[in-house]
């Protein structure tokens, strides 16, 4: 494992302290890396919410959602964690009641500053105003603006413009957990740390991608905010199109800052609009039914809203036939897919290169399979290629296709941290590269909010799916029409 390099002394002020985000995530990262060494006694960690609690209070609950999630983890280490931390009840709506919150901080302006925004993307703005109007703005602070930034190109753009008046970009840090992620990492070590690799990175080599991101829990305690946004906006506008930039992207100049999000923003300005015409052979929007999840039955999406609500419009499936039209990929389709409820959880890239140009085979009893790289990212990270290989024995010639496994946590003996102890130490480090711009915001926007206009302008119908399928019928036809299919499912 690579050496863990401590952060400087820091104040992190979480907004949303007390939220879902903060006691699933944030916190537990947190500790993490303050048992391995990488957060200093000196760090400070505030918490601010609306709720009335102390800090013994908000340190008890902190506790219990620790060991909600590693019972074990939580030993001698939680008592020197918890010095650490403080809370702060304020309303960020109302600028004239921070003086707790300024009193907490002065005095420690010589800290690296971070307030990271777990709240509502209505109210990313507005605490922004605050921090300057209550004059808790550094020169080298930094922002977080946890996903979505907003729910269309107008919202994005103008929580953009009002957190902009307040910091500059290069203070501003939008996070995407799925570029924490160790797999998505080996992605750029795969294209651009091995020559084997670049060479057959191109539309003359690669038959089409496949990026699918399973999840087979329901919305659970999102069903308000989900109901209001949907899997096209909650997973395809982010973490969707992040994977499509880091595959298709072009070698950047180093791994800078700006370097690989300059070329990330070449992709998603050269992604074909779909429009209205092509919605319903270009997409594909889904909603799940009652069924079967790991043994057990569970409710559709429609039974869990306020009176089973059977003509809810929002999608917890969607499928997506694009291309980026550019050199290197124009005419190979990227097919994406994600949904709620789906067979299992489970996170890939697929590269499926083309068939061999001639089989010198006896192609009348076996044939030969194109080749896959496959990149997994959750639940278990890994890379697989397959490859054909003559199967041993006296037998005769016979090929049978075998792969190349790597798992990183058994090849390198260690089970990587969550994809939030990462970026949080990148932030603390002031690392941008990990990190979306306001111009990835804004472009991966405009193009989503095309396809929603067609859904809009076509009337393109939701389908139903069985909790504990791979979605519906549909997403198969998309690609049986390409004479392709899915790798899974």
């Amino acid at each position: 494992m690579a050496e863990l390099i401590p952060v400087d002394a820091f104040d992190l002020i979480i907004f949303g302290g007390n939220g879902d985000l903060a006691s699933r995530k944030l916190l537990p990262a947190l500790f993490h890396r303050f048992c391995d060494g990488q957060i200093t006694n000196d760090s400070r960690i505030i918490g601010v919410g609306r709720e009335e609690l102390d800090q013994a209070g908000y340190i008890e609950k902190i506790k219990l959602a620790l060991k909600e999630i590693s019972p074990e983890a939580v030993g001698e280490n939680f008592s020197a964690f918890a010095a650490l931390i403080d809370y702060v009840q304020l309303d960020a709506l109302d600028h004239d009641s921070w003086d707790q919150l300024a009193a907490k901080l002065k005095g420690h302006e010589h800290k690296t500053r971070t307030v990271y925004l777990a709240t509502h993307p209505s109210l990313f703005g507005s605490i922004a105003k605050g921090l300057s109007h209550n004059d808790l703005v550094q020169d080298d602070m930094r922002i977080v603006l946890e996903k979505p930034v907003g729910h269309d190109y107008e919202s994005a753009r103008n929580i953009n413009d009002d957190v902009g008046q307040c910091f500059r970009e290069n203070q501003v840090f939008r996070i995407d957990h799925y570029l924490g992620k160790e797999t998505v990492q080996n992605l750029l070590a795969l294209r651009f740390g091995n020559s084997l690799f670049e060479p057959l990175w191109r539309r003359e080599v690669i038959d089409h991608v496949q990026i699918t991101v399973a999840e087979d829990l329901g919305v659970e305690s999102r069903l308000e905010f989900y109901n209001k946004t949907g899997a096209l906006r909650d997973m395809v506008q982010n973490h969707l199109m992040q994977l499509v930039c880091l595959v298709a992207m072009e070698p950047p100049s180093s791994l800078g800052d700006d370097s690989v999000r300059d070329e990330k923003i070449k992709v998603l300005r050269a992604l074909k609009p779909i429009r209205e015409n092509q919605v319903r052979t270009h997409t594909v929007r889904g909603q799940y039914t009652a069924g079967a999840v790991n043994g057990e039955a569970v409710n559709g999406y429609a039974e869990q809203l306020e009176g089973g609500n059977s003509n809810s419009g929002t999608e917890t499936f969607v499928a997506i036939k694009l291309e980026v039209d550019n050199w290197r990929w124009s005419g190979i389709p990227f097919y994406l897919r994600t949904g709620k409820r789906l067979e299992r959880k489970h996170s890939e890239i697929l590269i499926q290169f083309k068939q061999v140009p001639h089989s010198i085979f006896d192609t009348e009893h076996f044939s030969t399979l194109p080749n896959r790289l496959s990149i997994m990212l959750q639940p278990d990270e890994g890379m697989k290629l397959n490859i054909m290989a003559k199967e041993p024995g006296p037998g005769g010639f016979k090929l049978k296709p075998v792969s190349l496994d790597l798992s990183f946590e058994q090849t390198f003996g260690v089970k990587y941290p969550d994809s939030y102890e990462r970026l949080l130490m990148e932030i603390f480090r002031g690392n941008q590269a990990l990190f979306m711009r306001r111009d990835e915001i804004e472009t991966a926007w405009r193009w989503t909010d095309g396809i929603i206009e067609g859904w809009q302008s076509a009337g393109q119908p939701i389908e139903s799916y069985s909790a504990g399928s791979w979605g519906p019928t549909g997403a198969f036809l998309m690609l049986d029409r390409d004479k392709r299919h899915w790798a899974i499912g």
